[in-house]
Parts: C-alpha cells; sequence; structure tokens
C-alpha cells in the first residue's frame, strides 16, 4: 500500500482508518528543506495551513517520482503550487466541505464579540476594571452584511445572519448565485459603500496586493466592522490599523494574518479587535469530517 506523511496533525480516527486499509502513515511535522528530503519517500502528503508545498518541494518530491497525492484539509489550496504539481502528475486535492461551518461560526462569532464588546470586557473584568457604561453595543438584528466570496462558508454564514434577521449581500467572482432570491447579489463597490458588517470568504495569494486595503476602507460606512477568517494576504494590516485608529472601522475580528505566527502585536493587541489564532476549522467536528473526507480521497485517487 502507500506511504502517507501527515504534516500538520490530523485527526486521530482517520490516522486509524489509513491504517487499516494498509497503509503506512507518518505524522511529522519538518521545516522546508528538510521536507524536501523527506518527501522523496512518500507517495501521499497530507497538509493543514502551516506546511507550504512549493515547486522546490514538488521538484525534489519529482526526483524519485513517489509522490501521488497532496491533499490540503481544508478549504483552500493557496499554500500549494496547484498548476505546478498537477502538470507534473501529482494530483491535488482538499476538503471544501468539511469545515465549512466550523469557519461560519466562528465569524458569527467575532461579530457577536465586536458588537457586545464581549472580548475586551472580558479582558477588563478580569482587570478589576468594571467599566460598564463604556460598552453599549449594537444588535446585529436589523444590520447589513457584506460578504466577499459566496462559497461553501459564504452560503453558511449568510444562513445563520439570515436567522438573526440581518440582510445579507454578497459579491463572487462568479457572479450571482444560483437558487439564492434572499441574498442579493451586488457590486464589490455597492458592498463595501452599504454593509454595516464587511466578511471575507475569498483565497489569498500571497504574491498579489490586498483585496482590502486603504481605497476599500474609504468606501466602507464610518462605523463598519470587517470580519476576515480566510487569509492574512487579503487585507493590507497597516491599511487596517489606520482605519481602526482613526475611527473609520468600529471594530475587526482577525482569525488570519499575513505572517503567522504574527507579529503584528499592535493589531492583535487593539481594543477594537476581536483576535483568534486561525482556529476556523479547530473545531472537534470539523477535523473528523475532515478526516473522514481525506480518506474517501485516498480511497478514490489510489
Amino acid at each position: 500500500m502507500s506511504k502517507i506523511l501527515v504534516t500538520d496533525g490530523m485527526d486521530k480516527g482517520a490516522i486509524q482508518a489509513l491504517k487499516n486499509l494498509g497503509h503506512e502513515v507518518t505524522e511529522q511535522f519538518f521545516e522546508p528543506e528538510e521536507l524536501k528530503e523527506q518527501l522523496k519517500g512518500f507517495n501521499v502528503v497530507i497538509v493543514r495551513s502551516a506546511t507550504k508545498v512549493r515547486k522546490g518541494i514538488i521538484d525534489s518530491a519529482l526526483e524519485t517520482g513517489n509522490l501521488k497525492l497532496i491533499i490540503r484539509g481544508g478549504v483552500g489550496v493557496d499554500n500549494i503550487d496547484v498548476v505546478y504539481a498537477e502538470s507534473n502528475g501529482i494530483k491535488v486535492r482538499n476538503t471544501p466541505k468539511a469545515s465549512s461551518l466550523s469557519v461560519a461560526e466562528l465569524a458569527l462569532g467575532h461579530m457577536f464579540s465586536l458588537a457586545r464588546f464581549i472580548g475586551i470586557a472580558n479582558v477588563t473584568m478580569r482587570e478589576g476594571r468594571w467599566i460598564k457604561n463604556k460598552y453599549t453595543g449594537i444588535e446585529l438584528s436589523g444590520k447589513t452584511l457584506g460578504l466577499i466570496g459566496f462559497g461553501k462558508i459564504g452560503h453558511e454564514l449568510a444562513k445563520k445572519a439570515k436567522a438573526l434577521e440581518m440582510k445579507v449581500i454578497y459579491n463572487d467572482i462568479l457572479g450571482p448565485a444560483k437558487d439564492c432570491p434572499e441574498y442579493s447579489f451586488v457590486s464589490l463597490d455597492e458592498l463595501l459603500t452599504d454593509s454595516d458588517f464587511i466578511s471575507l470568504h475569498v483565497p489569498g495569494d500571497e504574491d498579489e496586493s490586498p483585496m482590502i486595503g486603504k481605497p476599500e476602507f474609504t468606501k466602507m460606512k464610518d462605523g463598519a466592522y470587517l470580519i476576515n477568517c480566510s487569509r492574512g494576504s487579503v487585507v493590507d494590516e497597516a491599511a487596517l490599523l489606520e482605519a481602526l485608529n482613526s475611527g473609520k472601522l468600529a471594530g475587526a475580528g482577525i482569525d488570519v494574518f499575513l505572517e503567522e505566527p504574527t507579529k503584528n502585536m499592535e493589531l492583535v493587541n487593539h481594543e477594537r479587535v476581536s483576535v483568534t489564532p486561525h482556529i476556523g476549522a479547530s473545531t472537534k467536528e470539523a477535523q473528523k469530517r475532515i478526516g473522514q473526507e481525506i480518506v474517501s480521497i485516498i480511497k478514490d485517487n489510489l
């Protein structure tokens, strides 16, 4: 059977399922230079967001020709040079369905945290400060949520927002979604100007300019909120700090950063920021679903 490398962790039940199928499974994270050498001996590599499978690593694996399949346990594949891998006969797969619900719930959690000062009030209460009058928040009901990217995660968040009686508008590179008349497709400019909350659900590219920078913040409503549970490269962190400090934005919920672990402590410690360490898919349920989907992918492709 196949030799499988799991670099960024995986559900233990799925690991056992792969072993029961006769595969040899190694769980080990490697730094890029070491990964180049180690990957030569494996047929499958399973990664999450920490491991990058770029051209140099793929070239090294091609020296032996053993590597046949790269699996990203999650939605995006921007940490993998997909076109290059597949042009050299290595399949690339991901698990787009498994974590959508978890990421949508985290985005909604950040919205609640910002709207009701849950995060910062938790900190000040633990410091012995009772400053109730400072934390007059807003209700989500009746507010407009703008979704940039309307894939599986966007759809899940839209359903939850609608249940909270929010108005949902969206923009997606693929255009209007089919069979979703309850949500309104709008231009990106219209979304930026009309939304009280903006949530990003798009792939990132570290080699391209951020989708949301100073020009986009300028177009937003005064007092809007930005939520980013997609990729750190989508938002210009310096422009985001400027928008927060000026009061243009009332707050930001951030799960992802350009550099991870982030060193941008000014952003992390900002009183108008609700922050988490890239845990969008980190629920027991999502990890189990991801594991099950990975096992199915291996069964179908090997």
